[in-house]
């Protein structure tokens, strides 16, 4: 059946799931995650013990996992991120999905986690293909607008090139930019977490495998939904 959405919006159930009386719960199993993390047990065990003790539906054992993390994991991806303010000038390697899904589903009133190493992120996921939605292009004006305000130098976003539909939304990009005189770069390659781990410059991501390995990061995602879109819907996860 085609993929009909024209928003990234909430999941129906998502105003229950991840209420502010489920809050205190859904924090208590992410500590709970990181402890075991902490002592090196396997995520999925882990993670299978942290939800059954809890009881939570798979929705919310999917936040949990992307909120939780080692005590290691906390302290060396926060001594490598770069603060907002010192970007100017800096030249920046963007996580495209990455960044581009969490503006997205803020705007559209999506539920967005504070992991417990600072990182915000969203629930939407991509299986191989990306869907254009109403949030897209507001997505990118807003991100680019951050990044104007920021005083960033050039900047570089790499998009999954076997995710279907990622050349026409690198069009998107470069039209957008064209627009704006915006100093950007678009590039479609096969594995951008390769990439961006390999690099030696400072990377917008949340992506925790990312995180563990690269130079330095920016948490833009926040710093922009803080500022460009306010009134989200945010948990804060990170205890």
């Amino acid at each position: 059946m085609p993929d009909e959405r024209r928003h990234r919006g909430p999941h129906p159930e998502d105003a229950k799931l991840f209420s502010r009386d489920a809050e205190r719960e859904l924090r208590n199993a992410v500590a709970d995650l990181s402890w075991l993390l902490t002592r090196h047990y396997a995520t999925p065990s882990a993670l299978k013990l942290v939800g059954d003790r809890y009881n939570l539906t798979q929705r919310q054992r999917t936040a949990v996992m992307r909120s939780a993390c080692s005590d290691d994991a906390r302290s060396d991806r926060q001594r490598r991120l770069v603060p907002a303010e010192q970007l100017h000038g800096q030249p920046l390697l963007l996580d495209g999905y990455n960044v581009l899904t969490t503006i997205e589903a803020a705007l559209a009133g999506s539920v967005l986690i504070i992991g417990r190493d600072g990182a915000w992120r969203d629930m939407a996921s991509i299986h191989g293909t990306y869907r254009k939605v109403e949030e897209t292009v507001p997505a990118i004006t807003v991100i680019g607008e951050h990044l104007t305000e920021l005083g960033s130098g050039p900047c570089t976003w790499y998009l999954d090139s076997p995710v279907s539909n990622s050349g026409r939304l690198k069009a998107i990009f470069v039209e957008l930019a064209r627009v704006h005189a915006w100093d950007w770069q678009i590039e479609l390659v096969p594995n951008p977490d390769r990439v961006l781990i390999e690099s030696k410059r400072l990377v917008a991501t949340a992506d925790s495998v990312i995180l563990d390995l690269c130079a330095q990061w920016l948490n833009l995602a926040a710093d922009v939904v803080r500022q460009k879109v306010p009134n989200a819907h945010v948990l804060d996860l990170s205890g």
